[in-house]
């Protein structure tokens, strides 16, 4: 690749990453398509990978989102905590931007549960008066598979909150990363509050 491909190609993963972290294009896909348009770009070979819009994302949020990126995912990840305990019984783990540390004012709390019945979630969300919507949401599951699963989304404290539901039997397979097709960072109520813990100032004793 010619050094001059290479800039367009960082050049798009950077106005992608803006996308993301400002307009609110939660999708990379959509958002390396919006930034080669912008771009007049039209070869397919200069689109930038998945990791390099996240890295470049990364980069931007520490840059110039260094005070407020911090406080929203603490923000979104103790929601999560709230959430993991409420739905307990369906084996939650949190995934997406508030999984993996990219979360910003867009994105979406995402929690995967496990339900023998779909209906069971409804229910529960009935049940609590949490008023949601319906949706779905694709999850690859490996290489060669990528499958669409019902999800429900509601607003949680100014935030979106999605419940992915996987059957029962799928709870101990891990979706993979749409970002680098490894196995998707996830995190049960534990870890979450380590984390969480982690991210706390912690006074020193004189």
């Amino acid at each position: 690749m010619s050094a001059r491909a290479k800039f367009v190609r960082q050049e798009l993963a950077q106005l992608a990453a803006r996308l993301v972290a400002v307009d609110g294009v939660n999708d990379y896909l959509v958002a390396k398509r919006k930034a080669a348009e912008r771009m007049g770009v039209n070869s397919r070979q200069q689109l930038p990978s998945n990791q390099e819009i996240e890295q470049a994302l990364t980069d931007y949020q520490r840059l110039f989102q260094s005070e407020s990126q911090p406080a929203l995912l603490a923000e979104q990840r103790r929601l999560a905590a709230r959430a993991l305990e409420l739905f307990a019984a369906y084996k939650p783990r949190l995934a997406g931007p508030a999984a993996d540390g990219t979360a910003g004012r867009h994105s979406e709390v995402q929690l995967h549960l496990y339900a023998d019945a779909i209906e069971d979630i409804a229910v529960e969300l009935i049940d609590r008066q949490i008023p949601y919507e319906n949706c779905e949401r694709r999850v690859r599951l490996n290489a060669a598979t990528v499958n669409q699963y019902p999800a429900y989304r509601f607003l949680a404290e100014g935030h979106p909150v999605v419940l992915i539901v996987f059957p029962l039997k799928d709870r101990n397979q891990s979706p993979l990363s749409p970002t680098d097709g490894r196995t998707m960072q996830r995190l049960n109520l534990h870890e979450l509050r380590q984390l969480l813990d982690a991210s706390q100032p912690h006074d020193n004793d004189a």
